[in-house]
């Protein structure tokens, strides 16, 4: 008998939770709605792997917290000093007064729930099994298949080739939103990636630079719901991003935590910090790519996304990224100076590749490219 959101509990024989979350498209949303007590054995996380008691972390570590970027004053170069520190010192940054309307960011919100509250076969037909392109995939996790635990997440990611394409093939209830919104980041994104390059001294962003640094772009939609047992699971695992750069946006629930490098190793769980929500602002990380391109001096750094007891939460990055048959090392203006290259020519599509071959494993994926 195939499973239904009325008898599925905690004790559910694993293959039919399997089929219930990924084949039947009902997703950990669905498992939050069937008002589990306790979490299915297959999405409870290795001891090292769960996230500390986050209700007492802070947004600061040794007086050290994100920076928040105000980005009214683009042409002031201590924006662009500003920008450039963040993007070698921590990885990530927020910024406000970005000149994207709050009207536009609310209504991507509004979307992004109106999607997940699609019911399970609507939202299913968008799966890897029932999609008609590669381009748009409902899923849940991460990598189900390569996972020995799964993460608490479900998702639609939308890889933009054009906006003919998106309106034939994007999920109409959030699919205008969605191209308003990418249109409106733009500017932003090209902004950021100009001020980045100038302290690398590539000072042109000729065509092939360009579709290095943003070639394609994909947005995620990310709905992350209650939990009951917040502490045995995570929403995202360890893992740092093989874009350029993410542009995302968190609702104001909270979640998204950044790994702090010390200069001294300190306990994995004690050297995090939380990324406050802020109304309008978006964060900023760098990308495995950009981390590569820029021969180490941006780092892209580890983070991870805690599950939540209290509250549904939704989360939409854009990933702006190389094209797939782009090749991507360290620029030769980087390395003019003598530098030696800590990285090798790889091709992007074998790099995501490698990254979606395995489970979220903190910072692995970039030695793919070491030399």
């Amino acid at each position: 008998m195939a499973p239904t959101l009325a008898n599925i509990t905690s004790t559910t024989e694993p293959s039919k939770v399997t089929e219930f979350v990924i084949h039947k498209g009902f997703g950990v949303k669905g498992l939050s709605e069937a008002g589990l007590r306790s979490l299915p054995k297959q999405y409870i996380q290795p001891i090292q792997e769960r996230v500390f008691n986050h209700d007492q972390t802070s947004s600061t570590l040794a007086g050290k917290s994100i920076p928040i970027i105000d980005m009214s004053k683009w042409d002031d170069p201590k924006t662009g000093n500003s920008i450039c520190d963040a993007a070698e010192k921590w990885g990530f940054f927020q910024i406000v007064n970005h000149g994207i309307p709050i009207e536009v960011i609310e209504r991507v919100e509004k979307a992004t729930h109106r999607f997940f509250e699609l019911p399970a076969e609507e939202k299913n037909k968008f799966s890897k099994e029932n999609s008609g392109s590669n381009s748009v995939r409902y899923g849940t996790s991460f990598t189900p298949l390569a996972e020995k635990a799964l993460e608490w997440k479900d998702y639609l990611s939308l890889f933009y080739v054009s906006d003919l394409e998106a309106s034939q093939l994007w999920p109409s209830a959030c699919r205008d939103e969605l191209l308003e919104y990418m249109k409106k980041t733009e500017t932003v994104i090209k902004k950021l990636l100009e001020v980045l390059m100038k302290r690398l001294n590539v000072t042109k962003i000729d065509k092939e630079k360009e579709s290095a640094l943003m070639g394609s772009k994909r947005i995620n939609l990310n709905y992350y719901p209650i939990c009951p047992n917040p502490d045995l699971t995570v929403g995202v695992g360890r893992h740092s991003d093989v874009s350029t750069l993410t542009i995302l946006l968190q609702d104001e629930i909270g979640g998204l935590y950044v790994k702090v490098e010390e200069e001294e190793e300190t306990n994995n769980n004690n050297n995090w910090v939380h990324v406050p929500p802020m109304k309008g602002s978006l964060v900023i990380n760098i990308g495995d790519a950009l981390q590569i391109m820029s021969n180490g001096r941006y780092k892209s750094v580890e983070h991870r996304v805690v599950a939540n007891g209290k509250s549904d939460r939704i989360s939409v990055p854009i990933f702006v990224n190389p094209r797939p048959s782009d090749l991507i090392a360290p620029f030769p203006q980087v390395l003019a100076n003598g530098e030696k290259a800590l990285y090798k020519q790889v091709l992007y599509s074998d790099y995501v590749k490698h990254f979606f071959r395995k489970a979220h494993d903190g910072k692995q994926t970039v030695d793919f490219a070491k030399i």
